[in-house]
């Protein structure tokens, strides 16, 4: 099944974010750029250095207008339990998503009933609620969150400039391309 240009489900949900309990809707998401960030469970063992990873380019996602979610099956209470004993969650800024019923999961694609925890998905979401990107690892495969900040400022970059698209590596500041006749067969 085909992610791309999907609307955003309808949700709210609890969530732990810097030291409170907070909710999160739909309604939070639109109107920015949004990466919905899926791991398998908290007080684990690969889980731990991808959030870490992603806390340290949160900054420069929010300089990009973009939200940070990350979402897992535990709960809000386990999320704030697993900072208060963890240095590297302890530092974590962005919103930690509670989906115990696994509905956000599911609607993604990324839940495994079976396990009952969700796959490592990350997803790329415009300020209209439409998915531009995604990737879905298995559960012992960690993520790049350098790549995953190119592929955000890529899809800002085709969401601004529709007649130009970026090629493999792109990096803001370097060439694009503007697709024409002209091009066929010659890159």
């Amino acid at each position: 099944m085909n992610l791309i240009n999907t609307k955003l489900l309808d949700f709210e949900c609890d969530a732990y974010q810097d030291g409170d309990f907070i909710k999160v809707s739909t309604a939070d998401v639109l109107g920015k750029w949004s990466i919905f960030f899926f791991y398998p469970a908290d007080f684990s063992f690969v889980c731990p250095t991808e959030l870490g990873d992603m806390q340290d380019h949160y900054d420069h996602l929010k300089e990009l207008n973009c939200e940070v979610y990350s979402v897992s099956e535990d709960s809000h209470f386990v999320h704030k339990a697993w900072a208060d004993a963890t240095d590297t969650i302890g530092k974590i800024k962005y919103p930690m998503l509670a989906d115990p019923n696994g509905k956000i999961a599911r609607f993604f694609g990324v839940l495994n009933e079976e396990l009952g925890q969700a796959y490592r998905g990350t997803f790329i979401v415009s300020p209209e609620g439409e998915i531009k990107s995604y990737e879905i690892n298995d559960m012992g495969i960690g993520r790049n969150a350098d790549e995953l900040v190119r592929k955000l400022e890529a899809s800002q970059f085709v969401a601004e400039h529709g007649d130009k698209v970026c090629p493999a590596n792109w990096k803001p500041g370097e060439e694009t391309i503007a697709p024409s006749l002209d091009l066929v067969g010659k890159i």
